[in-house]
């Protein structure tokens, strides 16, 4: 009996464990784009139309992973011949890069919501370190397909000669913005 009383105590001084969520990017609202000056007159956009990634978070903890992958071939400037020489050599040579990635376990939170993400960014065989800016965080229940889910925008500014990506430089600009709405669901 004196067994059982205290088994019976010791579990109800126990902290209750917390198990961080892991979460599938949906790729139909998940888009990485990006911006680049082009000879100085305007700014040309393009994106990416294929995505895929996992995103875990321990937002009680205050710690996550994620991995984000993109895929080079699915560029999209708004025109096919533009597409053509985007995925060559010039620029993201996608017959010898087809994916470029990025990857994260320095997740800042601010009230429970992470702020920022820094790791690495691997483009053309090249992996450096950025930080992704992480606004408009928000989970909640997908009000259609009655799902958890969480997202959020994301933001960072590259060079892209970091990468190895050198040709046309200063005519089309150095200088990257990447940003992206992310959606995810809960597994």
């Amino acid at each position: 009996m004196t067994r059982l009383i205290t088994l019976l105590l010791a579990g109800s001084f126990a902290i209750p464990a917390h198990a961080a969520d892991t979460y599938t990017i949906d790729p139909t609202h998940t888009w990485p784009m990006f911006e680049v000056s082009h000879l100085g007159f305007s700014t040309q956009r393009g994106r990416f139309d294929k995505s895929s990634g996992k995103v875990v978070l321990d937002t009680v903890a205050g710690t996550g992973h994620i991995e984000l992958v993109i895929d080079t071939t699915s560029i999209n400037m708004g025109f096919e011949e533009w597409n053509k020489h985007m995925r060559g050599p010039d620029f993201f040579s996608t017959v010898y890069f087809p994916t470029m990635t990025f990857t994260s376990d320095k997740i800042v939170f601010d009230g429970g919501k992470p702020v920022t993400a820094s790791g690495e960014l691997t483009l053309l065989g090249e992996t450096r370190p950025i930080t992704l800016t992480i606004s408009d965080f928000k989970c909640g229940t997908h009000p259609m397909l009655r799902k958890a889910m969480c997202g959020a925008n994301i933001a960072t500014t590259i060079k892209r000669s970091d990468f190895g990506m050198k040709r046309f430089i200063p005519m089309v600009g150095d200088e990257v913005k990447i940003f992206s709405p992310v959606e995810a669901y809960k597994d």
